[in-house]
């Protein structure tokens, strides 16, 4: 015996929908995804006739119709040891998680070299496979990466190189007043012999923070030529914190440019048998899972490392819906007092 299977329901289209209201396709197209350029009466008749039909649109050929790719590059040009072995990077990936929670965005990852950026990373970021990018830990030749603004929305965690040349728009905190803040807390007890380990100076928060730490010190009238360059690694705060103490050996305290340098320097304090803070008192920069992590709790200059990273998303998720937004948004830095000062 023959059965009669029930026809199968075919999905209505776009183009039903346009039949059934008597307008085009591309009206309907456009009272889809939102347009304003459409009248009230008509969109009200389009509407109703997708009420009618049960029209779903679909969301991929939407997003393809809007060439939107609904995802956006964390763009870190630093090695993958760096990225993954600093707690700030974490902090910030965190924040930028949060807010984007609620949207539809997903987030990519993308490690760079410091100095110039893969071609792959440039066919990517400039191959319609992003709709957007948050640039952390950029370098002063990082000119590809300030210049991505030309052909998608940028934020940039720290100020960049040159903001004025590029419509950027950036998430920092005053590197040069929180630097100031944690010398002159070391001034403030007593300290006279004030070095500082800073971070390379081919980064924009490292050339911040090395000018409050002379500026704290010129106002005082103290001498600031106690200075060690690191890249902002517990090794180089090693290496730093040697070269030091071999320059002077009656340093009384140092402003360290980072917490995993000031780590670093005071596993050499604590090696050489110094005291610390009796005979050398260290004030890191960052307030990360590194300051509290080791024998010596760290004195330390929080920066709101996560909220910086919730603050860049939100907005470049206000660009990319074409919304205002800030262009330079700085937040605030704060002493927190531990035992190594």
């Amino acid at each position: 015996m023959d059965v009669e299977l029930p026809a199968r329901r075919v999905a209505p289209t776009l183009e039903a929908v346009a039949a059934a209201a008597g307008v085009s396709r591309s009206t309907v197209s456009r009272v889809v995804n939102g347009s304003s350029q459409v009248r009230p009466d008509v969109v009200e008749t389009v509407t109703r006739a997708i009420e009618d039909l049960n029209y779903v649109p679909n969301r991929a050929a939407r997003s393809l119709a809007k060439s939107q790719t609904m995802a956006i590059a964390l763009v870190v040009p630093e090695d993958t040891t760096r990225f993954f072995g600093d707690p700030f990077f974490a902090a910030v990936v965190h924040g930028i998680s949060r807010a984007l929670e609620d949207s539809d965005y997903v987030l990519t990852l993308q490690l760079a070299s410091p100095s110039e950026p893969s071609e792959k990373t440039i066919r990517y970021l400039l191959g319609g496979n992003v709709d957007g990018a948050i640039v952390v830990s950029h370098h002063s030749g990082d000119d590809f990466f300030t210049a991505l603004d030309a052909t998608i929305p940028v934020v940039f965690g720290g100020r960049p190189f040159q903001p004025e040349k590029h419509s950027n728009y950036f998430v920092d905190v005053d590197n040069t007043a929180g630097a100031a803040m944690g010398t002159n807390y070391l001034i403030d007890r007593g300290r006279t012999r004030i070095a500082t380990i800073a971070g390379p100076p081919n980064m924009q928060a490292a050339i911040d923070r090395t000018t409050g730490w002379q500026n704290a010190l010129s106002a005082a009238g103290q001498r600031h030529d106690l200075l060690a360059r690191g890249d902002f690694t517990m090794t180089s705060g090693v290496r730093a914190m040697r070269e030091l103490l071999d320059r002077d050996p009656h340093i009384d305290a140092v402003f360290v440019a980072s917490d995993l340098m000031a780590t670093g320097a005071i596993s050499v304090l604590r090696e050489r048998g110094i005291s610390v803070p009796n005979q050398i008192a260290i004030v890191g920069f960052d307030d990360s899972p590194a300051a509290t992590n080791g024998d010596i709790p760290l004195t330390t200059v929080h920066q709101p490392s996560g909220e910086m990273g919730n603050k860049m998303a939100t907005i470049l998720l206000q660009l990319l819906r074409g919304e205002p937004t800030e262009r330079e948004s700085i937040m605030p830095t704060r002493m927190v007092i531990r035992e190594s000062a």
